[in-house]
C-alpha cells in the first residue's frame, strides 16, 4: 500500500492552526489517502522550508501569515487567482518537479460571507482593514462582486496606496484618517493583530445601520476587533473560521481534483 501523500501548512506562528484537523476531515469524508503536518518558519526562511519540503517528497503547502507574497514570487507557475492576487496561499508539487501556486482565500471568504452568512457584496460599501497578504488574496474575488466601494485602511498608509493603486477605483487611507469617512456595509479585518489580542482603534462610526464585521483570523473567544463590532452595534459578527474551511476546501480540490463538503467540518470545529 502506497504511503499517504503529505502535505502541511507553512507560517509563523503556525501552532494554533486548525488546517490539519479540517484535512483530516476532508480525507475521511472523501476517502484520500493523505497526511498532514504544519512547518514553523523562520520569518527570513520561507523558502528554504519550503524547498526541503517539497524535495523531502512533500505533495502541497497551504501558506498562511506572513508568507504569502514570498509564495507568489518562490512558486514557478501561477494561476490565475493568484497573479490576480500577487500572493499564493496554497501550492502544489506539479509531475515536472515545478511547484504551482495558487490562491483559494478570495473563494473561500465569498462562499463564507454568500453562502453561509447570508452577506450580499455587490454594491455595498466595504472597508478592508490592512494591506497585507491576507488582503491581497481577497481582493480580487470581492471587486468581481462588484461592490459600490472599497476602502483600503492601513496603519501605514503608503502600503495601502500601493495595493489600492493596482485596483483601479479602490481607494485607500491610514487608519488615523478613518473619522469621517461614514459608515460601511461590510468590515473586513484583514490584519492579525487579534492572534495577539490587539486591535487598532476605530472609530464606531464605520458601522453603517446593518453592518456585517468579519475578522479573518479565529479564535475560541471573540477577537478585538469582533468584540468592537459588538460594542458598537454590528448586525452580524464573523470570525474567520468558515472562510478557513472554505478556501481549505478549494486547496483540496486543487491538490486531489475532490471538493469536500465543508459544512460538516464548520460544525465540528465549532464543536456541534
Amino acid at each position: 500500500m502506497a504511503a499517504p501523500a503529505r502535505y502541511a501548512v507553512i507560517g509563523n506562528p503556525v501552532g494554533h492552526s486548525r488546517s490539519p484537523r479540517i484535512h483530516a476531515l476532508f480525507a475521511e469524508q472523501t476517502g484520500e489517502p493523505i497526511a498532514y503536518t504544519r512547518l514553523e518558519a523562520p520569518e527570513a526562511g520561507f523558502a528554504a522550508v519550503a524547498e526541503a519540503f517539497f524535495a523531502g517528497g512533500g505533495s502541497g503547502l497551504n501558506v498562511t501569515v506572513p508568507f504569502k507574497e514570498a509564495a507568489c514570487a518562490w512558486a514557478d507557475t501561477l494561476s490565475k487567482r493568484a497573479r490576480a492576487a500577487a500572493a499564493v496561499n496554497t501550492l502544489r508539487a506539479e509531475a515536472d518537479g515545478r511547484r504551482h501556486g495558487d490562491n483559494t482565500d478570495g473563494a473561500g471568504l465569498l462562499r463564507d460571507l454568500r453562502d453561509n452568512l447570508g452577506v450580499a457584496v455587490a454594491g455595498r460599501r466595504l472597508l478592508v482593514i490592512g494591506a497585507g497578504g491576507a488582503a491581497r488574496g481577497i481582493l480580487p474575488t470581492l471587486l468581481d462582486e462588484a461592490p459600490g466601494e472599497v476602502l483600503i485602511a492601513n496603519r501605514t498608509a503608503e502600503r495601502a496606496e500601493r495595493l489600492a493603486a493596482e485596483r483601479p477605483g479602490v481607494r485607500a487611507c491610514g487608519l488615523e484618517a478613518l473619522a469621517g469617512q461614514g459608515g460601511f456595509d461590510v468590515l473586513l479585518n484583514t490584519t492579525a493583530a487579534g492572534l495577539q489580542g490587539q486591535m487598532p482603534a476605530l472609530p464606531g462610526e464605520l458601522l453603517a445601520s446593518g453592518a456585517a464585521a468579519y475578522d479573518l483570523v479565529y479564535a475560541d473567544a471573540d477577537t478585538p476587533f469582533m468584540a468592537w463590532a459588538r460594542r458598537h452595534g454590528a448586525a452580524l459578527v464573523a470570525d474567520g473560521l468558515g472562510m478557513l474551511v472554505e478556501q481549505a476546501a478549494e486547496s483540496f480540490a486543487v491538490w486531489r481534483g475532490v471538493h469536500p463538503r465543508t459544512a460538516p467540518v464548520i460544525e465540528a470545529l465549532r464543536g456541534g
